[in-house]
């Protein structure tokens, strides 16, 4: 059965023509950038994949997926590099102002959610976009880009049928946050207890009459601690227990998107970890065999995408990869997590955030290049 590349040896491509022929199905008006055009004669590119919560909350542009995909039709290679979201980045300003943050807020930036931002502070949009700065990271021109929120993600998988992932390693996460739920109070025992303890988690309290507090109301101290260590114990309604067992797991879109976002297991977690499971869920689904007839599946959902999916990769750039569909058996793909193990050491900022620099030296992007350089 002839297969379709409407991935990127991934999603990708994927999420591409879900955008365009949601565009072309229902001839919808965007403030999109500029397509992106091929190169004549152009063989190898770099795209962009970010994947971020949604919805209509502080976090919503705030991206948990920063992916770079290389990708050569000609060596018929792809590599797909993870950069963790704690990465330490400087970003120009309208003012000129120093200004540096986490380079999962970018997309937030560019998005102008300046929240509480100070006006020296607000990012100069003409010279920064995501893409640029991942540009500056990597040292690769980047093509194009893919943004997929939590929902548009999760409705992809689905459609699919679900994906098949090996899971490496049996592994429980405690502390997967619910949707909507971030700021419950769970009971009216929490929210007393709460409403104590919130003078002493908060900087500038009182040492001493804390410790009286605590003293005379042991159930507070606990909780306090708990509050900074461990808030599934403090606050059990706005998580959940998550558990994968080791070997072949049958993922649905929720599940897979739960797999892929998980970082507090004792086992498995972390960002680095995540980034893989991440990398892992992408060459699953494009394990995935689809069939022409996946493309009347998708249509009648056309205009739900337009709004979980953005992108700037032109109409010519999907034709040759779909025109690559009879040779997506013979592309090799290589992963790459940029971690403290390699190219990167861990920091803390100037306002007190765990942070990740390059080993050369802050804002020293030439050791991750060349790393970069190495992939063939």
């Amino acid at each position: 059965m002839k297969k379709i590349i409407i991935i990127i040896i991934g999603i990708l491509l994927a999420f591409s023509v879900f955008y365009f022929l949601n565009n072309f199905k229902f001839n919808v008006k965007t403030n999109q950038p500029p397509l992106v055009k091929p190169r004549p004669e152009q063989t190898a590119y770099n795209f962009l994949l970010l994947g971020y919560g949604g919805g209509a909350h502080e976090g919503t542009y705030l991206t948990d997926t920063i992916m770079v995909v290389h990708l050569d039709t000609k060596t018929k290679k792809v590599t797909l590099f993870s950069i963790p979201r704690d990465l330490w980045i400087k970003i120009p300003t309208k003012s000129g102002a120093d200004f540096h943050t986490k380079i999962n807020a970018v997309y937030r930036l560019e998005n102008r959610f300046e929240g509480d931002l100070s006006p020296e502070d607000y990012p100069d949009l003409k010279q920064v976009s995501t893409k640029t700065i991942i540009s500056q990271v990597s040292g690769l021109p980047i093509d194009g880009y893919i943004s997929v929120n939590f929902e548009g993600f999760t409705k992809a998988i689905d459609i699919l049928g679900g994906i098949d992932v090996e899971v490496k390693q049996s592994f429980i996460d405690p502390e997967y946050p619910i949707e909507g739920q971030e700021k419950e109070l769970c009971d009216k025992d929490t929210e007393e207890l709460f409403k104590k303890a919130e003078p002493f988690i908060t900087p500038g309290f009182n040492p001493d009459e804390r410790n009286q507090q605590f003293k005379e109301n042991p159930k507070l101290e606990e909780f306090v601690k708990n509050a900074s260590s461990s808030p599934e114990l403090a606050f059990p309604c706005r998580y959940e227990k998550l558990e994968f067992k080791k070997g072949l797991n049958h993922m649905d879109g929720e599940t897979a998107l739960k797999f892929a976002r998980s970082r507090h297991s004792a086992d498995d977690g972390g960002d680095f970890n995540r980034a893989l499971r991440q990398q892992q869920v992408i060459e699953n689904i494009k394990d995935k065999v689809i069939s022409l007839g996946f493309i009347p599946k998708i249509i009648p959902l056309m205009d739900e995408f337009k709004k979980d999916v953005k992108t700037d990769i032109g109409l010519d750039i999907i034709k040759k990869f779909i025109g690559e569909a009879d040779n997506v058996d013979e592309y090799k793909i290589t992963t790459f997590v940029l971690t403290d193990q390699n190219v990167l050491e861990n920091a803390i900022s100037d306002d007190k955030q765990y942070i990740l620099i390059p080993r050369e030296g802050m804002d020293n992007w030439s050791g991750i290049q060349k790393t970069i350089k190495q992939f063939p």
